[in-house]
């Protein structure tokens, strides 16, 4: 494992798994949204984050969490392993919720400095809308790249665990 994919929605955990295997494996960590969302939640510049994407995709070693599905055909060509998380949308909801209240007025870690922790009708539709809209044509890139690369898909919290557990520790 040098090159991991970590996918879902917003609020499965792709962020803290992303953490979670690093601190295992000593991979470094890059979570797209740090790169995608500026100061004030404005997008960046779509030729810019393809190429810091790109920057990124081209090195040997790496945990890349976010499904920006632009850079997602490049990023799974460099991968060997892939994590989708498949959970309910009522998990992720809560989730969200949870984390809206916990980071209140503060950026996470995982996002771009200045984006103070939001949520808005658009974000809750995405989340109610991702099963239907976006996790069709993820699970088909996934049957496409499966007999190249490792392909875990987690439908459980549980699952997610178990797999950290059997995960060994870096030397």
């Amino acid at each position: 494992m040098k090159r991991v994919v970590i996918l879902g929605c917003s609020g499965s955990g792709k962020s803290t798994m992303a953490r979670r295997i690093a601190e295992r494996t000593g991979l470094p960590v890059y979570h797209l949204d740090a790169y995608y969302w500026k100061p004030g939640w404005v997008a960046a510049d779509p030729e810019t984050f393809d190429a810091e994407v790109a920057e990124i995709a081209a090195e040997d070693r790496w945990i890349i969490d976010g499904n920006y599905s632009r850079t997602l055909d490049l990023r799974l060509s460099r991968s060997d392993t892939v994590i989708f998380f498949d959970y309910p949308r009522y998990l992720c909801l809560y989730r969200v919720l949870k984390r809206r209240l916990q980071y209140r007025g503060r950026s996470r870690a995982d996002m771009g400095e200045g984006c103070e922790e939001k949520i808005d009708l658009a974000f809750l539709k995405w989340i109610w809308n991702f099963r239907k809209r976006s996790r069709p044509k993820l699970l088909d890139k996934l049957r496409r790249v499966q007999p190249l690369q490792d392909v875990y898909r987690f439908r459980t919290p549980r699952e997610a665990d178990d797999y950290l557990k059997r995960l060994a520790p870096k030397p």
